[in-house]
Order: C-alpha cells, then structure tokens, then sequence
C-alpha cells in the first residue's frame, strides 16, 4: 500500500469515531494493512477476511473466505468496515458492496479505496506538451497529437492479484460505492489517482 493512501485511511479513522469492532475487506498480513492502522489500536475486534489463507495474532485475525457472500458474519455486526485496493481484483465487486453493507451497523462507518483515473491535462508534463504543440516539426505543429494526448486518462498498471479488472471514477466511488449514505465523501491523491470514499450507514 501507498505510504500516503495508509496516512489518508489513518486520518479519516482517527478523525472518526469508529468504535470496537471493524472489518477489512482484503485484509493482508503486513504491517500496512489497515486492521494495524495506529488510530484502531483499542478497538475490540479486528477483522478481515481474504481469498488467501487465514492468518492470526495478537492483534487481528483474517479469515479465509470470498467476501461476495460473508455468511458467517451477522447482518449489523460492524461498527466500520474498510476495504482498500480490492474492489478493482473482484469481478463480481457489487456482490461484496452489498455484503459489505449487510455487515455494518446502522450508524457505521463505510470506507473503500480503488484506483481510479484522472485527465492526461492535469499531470505537470501535459503543460509541456501543450507548449511543444506550437512547435512545428517537419512542417506541421504537434498540435493534433497533443490533443490525443490530452484526451487520454492515466490509470495504474494492471496489477493481477489474482487479476484486475476495473479502475473507476470520482462518481462511481460517489454515487455507487457510496449511495444512500449519509455526507459521502471523495478524496482523490496521487497521480495515477487512487480515491477514497467514505460515509455513515443510516440510522434508524
């Protein structure tokens, strides 16, 4: 994991009160998993659960298992769930959206990180192109090639684990991952990006 996507996931949980049990949906064992992040050290229950083998000690525990259908977890069980960098290697991540929802608590905290893309324009190189596109060369302007250019959308490079299938937007992490929560937010960081949404389950 990015040392900044681990910071922005640190942030958002210590400025959030989460409280005592919390899942991680992709959860790996390593020190950057997000069930180590500083700000959940007194949580209660630290969960996750992975494709690859189980895993324990003294802090967390990862069960093996699809989290398309998470059924030894009860419906309203978590008070957050945290997913980074998983959803793009599940072809059937709709499934785990659902499950994932299933599981949190009303009130609880849902946040999931993905890469995503972002316009060729914004990256500091295309300012550079834009100029060369005045330049003639062999008798024409690179004008027509800096448009493409600049049409084009940078993305992170595929990445099989065991594959990888999606990159999204800002509206897909927005209006999708996040729909019907209350305040949903966006952070975008980083060029490839990689986004961030997170908000609150309703309460009744």
């Amino acid at each position: 994991m990015h040392p900044a996507v681990f910071a922005a996931f640190e942030e958002l949980c210590r400025d959030e009160e989460i409280g005592c049990a919390i899942l991680e949906v992709g959860a790996v064992p390593a020190s950057d998993t997000l069930l180590r992040l500083p700000s959940l050290r007194s949580a209660r229950r630290r969960i996750g659960i992975n494709l690859e083998p189980a895993f324990r000690d003294d802090a967390i525990e990862i069960l093996s298992g699809t989290a398309n259908r998470m059924e030894q977890f009860d419906a309203a069980t978590f008070d957050a769930v945290l997913c980074n960098a998983t959803l793009e290697h599940d072809p059937l991540f709709w499934l785990t959206l659902a499950e994932m929802r299933r599981v949190l608590r009303p009130g609880g905290l849902l946040a999931i990180g993905v890469p995503g893309f972002g316009a060729m324009k914004t990256l500091p190189f295309w300012r550079a192109v834009a100029r060369a596109s005045r330049v003639p060369v062999a008798g024409r302007p690179l004008r027509s090639m800096a448009r493409w250019i600049g049409a084009a959308a940078p993305t992170l490079g595929v990445h099989r684990y065991p594959e990888d299938y999606y990159r999204f937007s800002e509206a897909a992490v927005r209006n999708v991952f996040l729909a019907g929560l209350v305040e949903p937010r966006v952070k975008t960081l980083l060029m490839p990006p990689r986004l961030i949404g997170w908000g609150r389950s309703v309460r009744p």
